[in-house]
């Protein structure tokens, strides 16, 4: 993605006496990780191409402490995020839209009892606002005849009950869509949660995200999408181990939506 691409800072509204209609909450994969800055390039892509008004914290953006607090480390996990509650409410920020559904978990769910309570929304419900309004055109063949398995994070989905949007903007990129066995509420995890992403599996017959591939791969994708930037690492690394990255692509719905632009 060469394209010059429009990332105002929330400091920057501020110094000029504007409020942006949105605050993208970055997440630390998607700050740090090379693989999860796509995605996050990707959906600035889908901002600025919609017209939207839109800031980031920066640098002062801190980990949600989301990690912390399934590590069982509560204390760090207050101390992050009040110190995030302090900038956010400095800012008067009220609605917050990321690609991470941890932090979009620890932002609308644990945070109000803080004294952080904003508007939370995850960025496919996101996108799907701006399909549905009008305000992003999805147009192109660029997946006709394609294959796509959704692959539910579970901070999304059975955390927040939100299995409708991500599935809502597949569809327009008018390839088949096909369901595993285990989807929506019954979706099996791909390893991440829980801080697990940051420690060696236990021991078991099979590491979990391979065996969530290999639920993907029994529908026969090319591409298994993620709403998730350690979703997508897990699925990715799952692919790796059955020898099919150069046939099976996991690719984010943001991704998948900025590449038909």
């Amino acid at each position: 993605m060469n394209e010059e691409l429009k990332v105002p800072t929330m400091a920057e509204y501020m110094a000029e006496g504007k409020q942006p209609e949105i605050l993208f909450w970055v997440g630390s994969a998607g700050s740090y990780d090379d693989r999860a800055k796509k995605i996050s390039k990707a959906f600035v892509k889908l901002l600025n191409n919609a017209g939207v008004d839109f800031a980031v914290l920066g640098e002062e953006e801190s980990n949600t402490g989301d990690v912390a607090k399934r590590a069982g480390n509560e204390f760090l996990f207050q101390m992050q995020a009040m110190m995030n509650i302090e900038v956010l409410n400095a800012y008067e920020v009220t609605r917050i839209v990321t690609c991470d559904p941890h932090s979009f978990n620890c932002l609308k769910n644990e945070y109000p009892s803080l004294g952080g309570v904003y508007d939370v929304v995850h960025h496919t419900q996101y996108i799907k606002e701006l399909i549905d309004t009008g305000r992003l055109s999805v147009n192109g063949d660029t997946y006709k005849g394609k294959r796509i398995t959704f692959h539910d994070p579970c901070y999304l989905g059975r955390a927040n009950s939100e299995f409708e949007a991500p599935r809502s903007v597949l569809q327009n990129t008018k390839a088949t869509l096909v369901e595993m066995k285990k989807n929506k509420r019954f979706a099996l995890c791909c390893g991440a949660g829980g801080a697990q992403m940051f420690k060696e599996p236990e021991k078991g017959d099979k590491d979990v995200n391979v065996l969530r591939t290999e639920q993907a791969l029994e529908t026969t994708p090319d591409i298994i999408a993620t709403g998730c930037p350690y979703c997508n690492t897990m699925m990715t690394d799952g692919i790796k181990a059955k020898e099919k990255e150069d046939s099976i692509t996991v690719l984010d719905v943001a991704e998948l939506i900025a590449n038909m632009q």
